[in-house]
């Protein structure tokens, strides 16, 4: 189970070795994240990680991944003649539950270690998948807000209830999709503070399920 308080005290120990900023404080943390320090604290009280921010983190500094949160080694993960990759979109975000969208072509490429294959279908379906991140709490506990959640574009098929992303004359978001007997959709939120909608398939582009994200499979 990942926990904040031992990521932050990683991340002060990464500062701490810049020698630049003397004690490091949740502050320092906070601007080396690019979060404000509000939000910083929100997200430490409610024990959130902000992948997408420690990912950005992780490039600049040139530092693994696997490490920062998991403590593993990546020399054991990924062997340097044979690495895969995914399409990232960070300017991309779905909502969980309000918040609008914007949309961007642009994408990184984001490294997919051999332990983490099996979870997205194998490497043969790696061409599938997409990663894009989450706003909003409307699907909380099974997603956060900053959470990056990985989709297969190839299914597509609502005759199987599970959680999709979507996109409406609204926006994109991510719901669990449930059909009903007579031939509509239970657009559900895992956060029961928010009601079930209930939609028409002609009303949603489904863009794809969702199969995983760090740590879960749906």
């Amino acid at each position: 189970m990942l926990i904040v308080n031992e990521i932050i005290e990683k991340l002060k120990d990464i500062l701490s070795k810049d020698g630049k900023l003397g004690k490091i404080f949740d502050k320092d943390v906070a601007k080396a994240l690019d979060l404000s320090q509000v939000n910083f604290a929100t997200m430490k009280n409610r024990g959130k990680i902000p992948y997408s921010n420690i990912l950005d983190f992780c490039a600049k500094k040139k530092i693994s991944i696997n490490w920062l949160l998991y403590n593993q080694n990546p020399g054991s993960l990924v062997d340097s003649t044979d690495k895969y990759w995914i399409r990232y979109y960070p300017e991309v975000n779905v909502s969980a539950g309000g918040g609008a969208y914007e949309s961007d072509d642009s994408y990184e490429s984001m490294e997919v270690p051999p332990y983490f294959m099996n979870m997205l279908g194998g490497k043969e379906n790696l061409k599938n998948i997409d990663a894009i991140n989450v706003v909003g709490d409307s699907m909380e506990p099974t997603l956060n807000s900053d959470n990056i959640i990985f989709i297969d574009k190839t299914r597509t098929d609502l005759n199987r209830d599970g959680i999709y992303a979507f996109t409406t004359t609204h926006g994109l978001f991510v719901k669990r999709m449930q059909r009903r007997v007579d031939g509509k959709l239970d657009v559900i939120s895992d956060n029961k503070d928010y009601p079930t909608q209930i939609l028409d398939k002609d009303e949603i582009f489904v863009v794809g399920k969702v199969i995983s994200s760090f740590g879960m499979i749906y």
